[in-house]
């Protein structure tokens, strides 16, 4: 009798047991389901979101995505590095057009992407990557590239189109965060725009109060086409950047000008514009088309060796590399680099 009692105690201890573990498992698989529902339902009443773009003719069009894409082309160096900041890469399925190498943070990211071999791809390229959105430039949809959005947009492929690539007629910080801004609400995580947004808009804030107090500087942003010189007008974002930081931009209407017209201008400071494509050589060899060329001597810039080199990517449809731009300028414009 003893064993026997012994024994049914033991049995509904094992069925106690067993009874929790169930109840847990249950409760655990139970909240797992309540959390993934809760998921698609705050998903759900996301969508749908309207954007506006633009389209070759510079004149806006609105796009509603139903939901977030989720095979992405991203041309050129802001697209892919936003979409990695966001923490998107497993949505790329093509990306192309770097200037330069993605920054050190999102290589990793990057490394899980599809990168063609195409600077800017055909349109016969995309089509085979049955894309369902493309994020790009101004430049990509002419019809030489992918020709205007409607094609796409008819097609099913939603676009954007970065403002400062070439469709706003002022290019300006606020345009970058905006992009920024954008692509949070297409793919749903506003949250982590908004985190990218506020880093570059203290900054800006910050660097722009720091050097409020310094003596006003002149400045030219210049890039070099083969015999010409290019020159960005305080309409074009290194322009803005340059503004905000106080100095004078010279030649504000921006355009080409010649050797001669460089040195009358005399600007206290130059940047020169560069894409290295990964070639570390690049920035060096731009500068000193500048500093060596016996014809620029004379520039107060060359003779206190105040000409910089500043990426591309930092000045023109900047991105996340807004912070990188402000900072490159206020260095070269009131910092003490050689």
């Amino acid at each position: 009798m003893k064993k026997f009692k012994k024994l049914t105690t033991i049995l509904l201890s094992v069925m106690l047991i067993l009874g929790l573990v169930s109840c847990g498992t249950s409760n655990q698989e139970s909240g797992d389901v309540d959390s993934s529902v809760q998921s698609q339902k705050n998903n759900d009443s996301h969508y749908p979101v309207t954007i506006t773009t633009y389209n070759y003719s510079k004149e806006p069009v609105e796009i509603t995505f139903d939901k977030a894409p989720e095979k992405v082309v991203a041309i050129y160096q802001n697209s892919i590095e936003t979409m990695l900041a966001l923490g998107l890469e497993n949505r790329i399925v093509a990306a192309a057009g770097l200037d330069h190498d993605v920054k050190d943070e999102y290589k990793e990211a990057f490394s899980k992407v599809n990168y063609l071999e195409e600077f800017t791809p055909s349109k016969e390229t995309i089509i085979m990557e049955k894309p369902d959105f493309i994020l790009g430039w101004y430049s990509l949809f002419d019809d030489k590239r992918l020709g205007d959005i409607d094609y796409w947009n008819e097609s099913g492929v939603n676009t954007y189109i970065s403002l400062n690539s070439g469709v706003a007629e002022e290019r300006t910080i606020e345009n970058e965060i905006n992009d920024i801004l954008n692509l949070g609400k297409i793919f749903n995580v506003e949250d982590k725009a908004q985190a990218i947004v506020d880093k570059i808009t203290s900054t800006v804030n910050e660097v722009s109060s720091k050097v409020s107090n310094e003596e006003k500087q002149s400045a030219m942003v210049i890039e070099f086409y083969d015999d010409e010189i290019y020159t960005y007008g305080i309409k074009t974002l290194a322009g803005d950047m340059v503004t905000k930081l106080g100095a004078e931009v010279l030649n504000p209407e921006g355009g080409n000008i010649g050797a001669e017209d460089l040195i009358k201008l005399n600007p206290d400071c130059i940047f020169v514009s560069y894409m290295d494509m990964g070639d570390e050589n690049i920035p060096v060899e731009e500068v000193n088309k500048v500093l060596e060329n016996p014809a620029f001597a004379s520039l107060s810039a060359v003779k206190n060796k105040r000409v910089y080199a500043i990426p591309l990517g930092e000045m023109y449809s900047s991105g996340i590399r807004t912070i990188d731009g402000i900072n490159t300028f206020a260095n070269g414009l009131y910092g003490n680099e050689e």
